[in-house]
């Protein structure tokens, strides 16, 4: 299991205010690592970090910031020392059909679910290898990189461009000892989206998982621990699927 420790590590986590980015920083801090965990209203996971104890802590973070991203990681650095394990996180979505989307949607959804992904994940790698010990970059995808359902054309273009630029950064980065990877979960039950999957029309998108289940949060823990600690030491360029088959499915 030391295979998996993330003992002496530095981690920062976007959007950290919702579900998953308050599951990864647990998941994270539970390994051994210090967590910083990152929203634009810090107000918003205080108690988080209070539960998690002194080696955790809040920091305010607009991804679509250069200024706002720098600040953060000078924050993180002042704190606990040189950030070596990133998990970006930060998304959103713009439903509505194609046909009805707008420019401010399309802007909106990939500035922050690609171009925010982007100057965080940057941000990071130049301190990386101003530090010089390596780490970690865990890019949040989704299995909409590589399928679509109707809706959500900005999100599926943002995570489909941050598949291909994970496997452009893991190629550069790799000479500075810097691994860059992805998880695509599918649909994984939260408090946002639980009413919907009770629902008629949820329940018929269930029956298309083969595994006929929705996935938990806990269901990203041991793949996130995979790419973050040495157990994933020679994984770059990787996206790991998380979605009980639902991707593969042609049902």
């Amino acid at each position: 299991m030391d295979l998996f420790s993330l003992e002496g590590r530095v981690a920062l986590v976007t959007g950290a205010s919702g579900a998953l980015g308050r599951h990864f920083a647990r998941v994270l801090h539970g390994a051994g690592a210090r967590v910083a965990l990152a929203a634009r209203r810090p107000a918003a996971v205080e108690a988080e970090v209070a539960a998690l104890g002194p080696a955790a802590m809040a920091v305010a973070l607009d991804v679509t910031r250069p200024d706002s991203v720098a600040a953060a990681f000078e924050a993180v650095q002042a704190a606990f020392g040189p950030c070596d394990l990133l998990v970006n996180n930060a998304g959103i979505a713009a439903t509505r059909p194609f046909l009805e989307q707008t420019e401010a949607d399309w802007d909106a959804v990939l500035d922050v679910d690609l171009r925010g992904a982007f100057l965080v994940a940057q941000e990071a790698a130049r301190r990386m290898v101003a530090a010089g010990r390596g780490g970690s970059i865990v890019n949040i995808a989704s299995i909409l990189a590589a399928r679509v359902i109707p809706g959500v054309a900005g999100y599926s273009a943002a995570k489909a461009g941050l598949v291909h630029l994970t496997r452009q950064m893991a190629v550069e980065l790799a000479r500075h000892r810097i691994r860059v990877n992805a998880i695509a979960p599918g649909y994984i039950e939260t408090d946002i989206n639980r009413d919907f999957f009770a629902t008629e029309a949820g329940q018929a998108l269930v029956r298309r998982i083969p595994q006929r289940r929705l996935g938990q949060v806990g269901d990203l823990t041991g793949p996130l621990l995979l790419l973050a600690s040495d157990a994933g030491a020679h994984m770059t360029g990787s996206t790991v699927t998380i979605d009980g088959g639902h991707s593969v499915n042609s049902l």
